[in-house]
């Protein structure tokens, strides 16, 4: 089933390859008009900033982040991150592909295919976790909340936003009927309660902010 699940998620990402950029930052009219109705004109680069904001310029522990997308809204942000060591993963080689582009030679930067599920990486071996708009398309996200607490060293920080149900009506309305049909998100979806207790059941501090149907967090293990 999981597997079935991931083919899904991959084949809606490489049909959606050309777009996701574009509907994300809103870069046209269509999408300013979509993320208006359907997302009540929630902002993403806002949320996106505030996210990055938590980690200094002079950062120099171990980042990962999952999934790295097409790197659109982190690109300068890793890039000035030269004390760090950043790990780009994601289980879509057309999203890498576009990571790559915009990252391949920066020297403290490497990306990778993987699967959220069974991160490869040891345990407590990484200081800070970002993860944008991944968790509602993860297939099982209980095995990606426990695998991101478990590479976190303790005192790491897992940074993340994504969709929650019962927030918005027409928001819950398109995910469950054009953008889950399609692949691009997976449920089950969780509501802002839920999300809180499966953090505070990993982490000793816990910060939740809602923008209408996103929910984004910074978490210290």
């Amino acid at each position: 089933m999981i597997a079935e699940q991931n083919d899904k998620i991959k084949g809606a990402y490489h049909d959606s390859k050309n777009i996701y950029d574009g509907v994300l930052t809103q870069g046209n009219i269509l999408s300013k008009a979509y993320i208006k109705f359907f997302w009540g004109g929630t902002d993403d680069i806002a949320i996106t900033q505030r996210m990055l904001s938590f980690i200094p310029d002079e950062f120099s522990g171990t980042i990962l982040d999952v999934p790295c997308g097409t790197a659109v809204f982190t690109d300068t942000k890793w890039k000035k991150l030269t004390a760090a060591k950043i790990i780009c993963l994601d289980y879509s080689e057309d999203m890498l592909r576009q990571a790559r582009q915009r990252l391949n030679g920066v020297g403290h930067i490497s990306l990778c295919q993987g699967d959220v599920g069974v991160l490869p990486f040891e345990s407590q071996s990484i200081d800070v976790v970002m993860s944008m708009n991944g968790f509602h398309a993860f297939p099982d996200k209980i095995k990606a909340f426990d695998e991101t607490c478990r590479v976190l060293k303790t005192g790491g920080q897992f940074i993340a936003c994504f969709y929650i149900r019962g927030q918005l009506r027409r928001t819950d309305w398109v995910v469950n009927h054009v953008l889950a049909p399609k692949g691009w998100f997976t449920p089950p979806f969780h509501t802002e309660g839920e999300v809180r207790k499966l953090l505070e059941e990993r982490y000793s501090e816990v910060e939740i902010h809602t923008d209408n149907a996103i929910l984004w967090c910074v978490c210290r293990k």
